[in-house]
């Protein structure tokens, strides 16, 4: 079967892969029919999250029919259709008990103080093969996989993998209240589920921040107030906005691919640009800091910390952060001391997809949200390497890619 592989940083490729098996009385082997790329995918071919494991099959999104469980899966049989969720939870230990899946104790092969284990990641997370294949295994089927209703169609499902889940969670990260103010660092896709999620849950104005038109345009259509960085000083386009008061909360959804304003009054000085340039290095010792080949692909973002200080310097005092945005850990810089004297909460981390999903498939099934309109691109797993370039360049309008046909 075809499959998209990591072999290095800037080299990925489309293999022929054999057919996964279980390995693991817990396995499930589910046939793919959606999957999509993810801008944390990205992160492991610019080299912004390392070490890989050379041959990990890439991705964490799909949607599927089940063709084989272990003899130990309860709950689902061969041809019910499912969404996989992003991370791998065992459900039995504390921290699934708690609904806090993605710390779970037991599904990272490497240990219960390793973290998250999600699909098609980092040495740290397993490594377990990913997504972007026609059939996958998956690990601790019972709790990784949910049920999808009929009137959920797969396009819809594979925005309930990971990218609804973790735009909801990124706004309970920040503690969204009836009312509020908030900011939304990033108009990707997780930003604009993290600016919808917030709406959700009640925020009285929402606020996005992007330098990308074709992306903040996709925000205003969702009737949030944008700011183009390049053209304004954001944190102070949040100040003039709120009477100098500041954000009520902020998500920052773009982590340590972030890019620094190239023009405009907030463009960054000559020591500014030094002082990112030595963080691209620290965060991706291994990559190219001008990309690779002619069009400079998988070039690292030059500013890691650059939403950092803009989202503590924006928000209000006694304001609260949360973060979804992929930072790994060799990203070592953030503005506690201001964050500190400023009283704010900062919460962060990977989605509990297995506790956060379930509501929002039942807000999808009855038409209360439906995600699609955000999916602005559909290939075949034949042109995958050509979408994950095009991705990776910020193409204008590619906002979210699907992958269609797993079987080409």
């Amino acid at each position: 079967m075809k499959a998209v592989v990591w072999h290095g940083i800037g080299d990925i490729r489309l293999d022929e892969v054999p057919e996964p098996t279980i390995q693991d009385p817990h396995d499930a082997i589910v046939h793919i029919t959606r999957s999509a790329i993810c801008g944390t995918d990205l992160h492991f071919v610019r080299g912004t999250m390392a070490p890989m494991v050379e041959g990990t099959i890439l991705g964490h999104e799909a949607v599927g029919v089940v063709s084989q469980v272990g003899d130990a899966v309860r709950g689902f049989s061969p041809g019910d259709r499912v969404v996989i969720n992003s991370t791998i939870s065992c459900g039995a230990c504390r921290y699934c008990r708690m609904g806090q899946t993605a710390q779970c104790d037991v599904a990272n092969p490497n240990g219960p103080q390793a973290g998250t284990s999600f699909f098609g990641g980092p040495q740290s997370t397993g490594p377990v093969d990913g997504l972007q294949a026609e059939y996958v295994r998956v690990p601790w089927a019972q709790n990784t996989m949910h049920p999808l209703p009929d009137n959920v169609s797969d396009e819809q499902a594979i925005l309930l993998s990971d990218i609804f889940p973790t735009g909801w969670f990124g706004a309970e990260l920040a503690g969204v209240r009836r009312g509020d103010v908030v900011v939304v660092f990033g108009a990707g896709i997780v930003g604009q589920f993290a600016a919808a999620s917030a709406y959700k849950q009640g925020a009285g104005r929402v606020i996005v921040v992007d330098g990308h038109e074709t992306r903040l345009a996709a925000a205003l259509a969702q009737h949030c107030e944008v700011v183009d960085y390049n053209r304004e000083d954001p944190v102070q386009a949040i100040l003039d906005l709120t009477n100098g008061i500041g954000a009520d909360a902020v998500i920052d959804a773009v982590g340590v691919d972030a890019e620094r304003p190239k023009h405009g009054p907030a463009a960054v000085t000559d020591e500014q640009a030094a002082a990112f340039d030595a963080e691209v290095q620290q965060v991706a010792p291994d990559a190219s800091p001008d990309g690779f080949g002619e069009q400079q692909q998988w070039k690292p973002g030059d500013g890691p910390s650059q939403v950092a200080k803009w989202a503590v310097a924006s928000v209000a005092k006694y304001g609260r952060i949360g973060i979804i945005g992929v930072y790994g850990p060799t990203a070592q810089s953030y503005p506690i001391g201001e964050a500190m004297n400023k009283n704010l909460t900062i919460r962060m981390g990977n989605c509990d997809h297995h506790s956060v999903t379930p509501p929002l498939i039942d807000m999808v099934a009855a038409g209360q949200f439906d995600p699609t309109a955000l999916i602005t691109e559909h290939e075949g797993i034949g042109s995958a390497i050509a979408a994950y370039e095009a991705f990776d360049r910020r193409e204008p309008g590619w906002i979210k890619v699907e992958l269609t046909d797993l079987t080409a």
